[in-house]
């Protein structure tokens, strides 16, 4: 196997590192920040509150159900909110960061990350941070948090990758996660506690408010320490960047294609950016390379290089069982389909084909179509695309009508819905079923996906296609995953989509205000037709629990569990290894297969012959097909397709 590499401009690295001291120098303090922050007038206000309560009401296809989990009502509570705007004045509105703090709990309420209040400027872009990364992790003697990362410049006595927390501001370091995590959104018990390990030290503020409080004091037993150390303290204040160094999700000037096909969790993204500009500078410094056209930094040993640093991360992984392929795959947030795609073949072809761990954990998600046609290629199996449905209401029926070019599938059930009272439109999937099996298999080792409670939107979709599709185990070290079942438009999609109607009710909001909304939920095939992912995610085959070795040493732990899983599992290779013209017209196939028994041959999409294997090859000769475009191999065993091969021949 040939790894490529990159020749790299020498002081690259060193530029970028000193670019993000320098950036990360630039911070501002919480007090300071407060102080410029919140400009919005009254009639500002108002108008916010009144889009807010119009895409909650008719555009929010999970309200039924929110409602009734988690006893709520927003829409109730949005027009509280504009009576009392009413009644104030210029003189008496209360202060702004009180308004932000009731829009955004009225929209965390429904514990839905797709549905979220987007503050304006200065908020927007900016991250509030704390100059190190907690995570937890399990033993015999229960769970731990510990720090893991500390961003370049900042230090401590004995205050690195290690250290144990054991209080938070003289709370219970566990306790004080549960308190940080009731107040955030999350469609499960596991995404909101992970959510409130993450929030302990790196907020984005489009979607949260700063901290109330301006420094915070760490309890700590600093790594490497005896047992039965005293505790160490840490006081850190917070401080305010722009998150900038990696470029956001940003939506193109029409809504169309890949932008209505968007399932992303906005917060984990800005998150992700936000820990790789404090922790990985390397991985900046490549995308900033590619950006400019010069040559990527050389990567780690081991470790293949990609086109899409931001994206993927491939490598080998040694293990007790053997030697694997592992592919990280951070963000489905690519609206290059077809080059995301495309790349995520070129790496398959380059890490073993002894089997292949394949980590989601905390990916937000991103293009839905990214999640979707990548499945083709782990599996022989027919994939079918999630189907997807609007709550029929008088606003979304417009919207469809309008826009029938793209949203044309879900009208017929929704001007049928007005006699029949059905709640939900006809489900119609976002991602072509043709294209989601053209491209067809492309690994042929055994897979194990992993999964965390911080994967969403688009990774609950390609996950739960994952297990449905009986691609193969899922190694999960949460409960479930973050539960997002759905497809999610920005306010300023809907404001785009009725542009050409004089009578929009939806108006752009002021100051780089924003909004987004689940506007089509997703629901479950196969064996779990029907199910909805929203809330309820996706419960791994296998749980795990992840080891104080896997947060210190590169999750080993985790690569030693998953390679047994893989080792348990059989392959079945499957090769065409000569196509060629025979006499008399025909068409004569070579064929090599392991752990198979039977083959079925079509040739451009016919069924044409079926041969049993004994020895693991065969020859096959198909008539009058020496002229043919293509020819399919599908092999099984036991009576089961584990295994699918096409070769293109003219």
């Amino acid at each position: 196997m040939t790894h490529h590499s990159h020749s790299s401009t020498p002081d690259f690295v060193p530029r970028a590192a000193e670019a993000v001291r320098e950036h990360l120098a630039a911070a501002t303090g919480l007090p300071d920040f407060l102080a410029g922050a919140g400009n919005l007038t009254l009639a500002e206000r108002r108008l916010i509150v009144d889009q807010a309560l119009l895409m909650l009401d008719q555009n929010y296809v999970h309200l039924p159900l929110k409602a009734a989990m988690h006893a709520v009502n927003p829409v109730q509570r949005l027009r509280v909110m504009s009576r009392r705007l009413e009644r104030q004045t210029e003189a008496t509105k209360p202060v702004e960061w009180l308004f932000h703090a009731e829009m955004s709990e009225i929209f965390h309420s429904v514990r839905d990350l797709h549905t979220n209040y987007l503050l304006p400027d200065p908020y927007r872009g900016k991250i509030a941070f704390l100059p190190f990364l907690v995570e937890r992790y399990e033993d015999a003697q229960g769970e731990h948090f510990m720090v893991t990362h500390v961003a370049q410049g900042f230090s401590a006595p004995g205050f690195a990758p290690g250290a144990e927390i054991t209080h938070w501001s003289g709370i219970p370091i566990a306790k004080a996660v549960d308190l940080n995590a009731a107040r955030f959104a999350g469609s499960n018990a596991a995404a909101r506690r992970s959510r409130g390990i993450q929030s302990l030290t790196l907020r984005p503020l489009a979607m949260h408010l700063p901290p109330f409080e301006e420094w915070v004091t760490v309890s700590y037993i600093e790594a490497g320490a005896a047992a039965g150390a005293p505790p160490r303290e840490l006081r850190e204040t917070w401080r305010i960047v722009d998150n900038a160094l990696l470029p956001p999700f940003t939506a193109a000037a029409a809504p169309t294609g890949a932008e209505l096909a968007q399932g992303l969790d906005l917060d984990m993204d800005e998150a992700n950016r936000a820990k790789v500009m404090l922790f990985a500078p390397k991985v900046v410094a490549r995308q900033k390379a590619l950006e400019a056209g010069e040559a990527a930094p050389e990567v780690r040993a081991g470790e293949i290089p990609t086109s899409m640093p931001k994206v993927f991360r491939a490598q080998e992984v040694q293990t007790a069982a053997g030697t694997f392929g592992y592919i990280r795959i951070f963000t489905f947030n690519e609206l290059d389909v077809q080059g995301f795609i495309n790349e995520f073949i070129r790496l398959l072809g380059e890490v073993p084909d002894s089997g292949l761990i394949l980590d989601v954990r905390d990916n937000g998600g991103g293009v839905i179509w990214n999640s979707e046609l990548a499945l083709q290629t782990l599996t022989p199996r027919h994939i079918t695309p999630e189907p997807t449905q609007f709550i029929n209401t008088p606003l979304n029926l417009r919207i469809c009508r309008q826009n029938q070019d793209q949203l044309g599938a879900w009208l017929p059930s929704m001007e049928q819905a007005v006699e029949i009272g059905a709640a939900y439109s006809g489900a119609v999937a976002l991602t072509p079923e043709d294209k989601a099996n053209m491209i067809g298999q492309q690994y042929f080792g055994p897979v194990v996906l992993i999964t965390s409670a911080r994967c969403y939107s688009a990774t609950d979709i390609f996950a739960a296609g994952f297990q449905d599709h009986r691609i193969g185990p899922v190694l999960g070290t949460d409960e479930n995953t973050g539960a997002g079942g759905a497809n999610v438009w920005e306010h300023k999609h809907l404001v785009d989509l009725l542009a050409g109607d004089s009578g929009t009710p939806y108006r752009p909001l002021p100051k780089g205000a924003g909004m987004r909304v689940a506007i089509r939920r997703s629901l479950r095939v196969g064996a779990n037709s029907g199910t909805p992912v929203e809330d309820l995610g996706i419960t791994p085959d296998i749980p795990y629990r992840m080891t104080r070795r896997d947060l210190l040493e590169g999750n080993a732990d985790l690569f030693e569990r998953a390679g047994q899983v893989l080792k348990g599992l059989t392959p079945h290779a499957l090769s065409i290894t000569d196509a060629t013209a025979a006499a008399g017209g025909a068409l004569r196939l070579k064929v090599k297969a392991t752990n198979i028994d039977r083959l079925d041959v079509y040739v451009d999409q016919r069924p044409r012959a079926s041969v049993d294997l004994s020895d693991g090859q065969a020859d096959v000769t198909v008539p009058d097909a020496a002229t043919a475009h293509s020819a399919r191999v599908e092999g099984f065993a036991s009576g089961e397709l584990v295994a699918s091969n096409t070769a293109q021949l003219n």
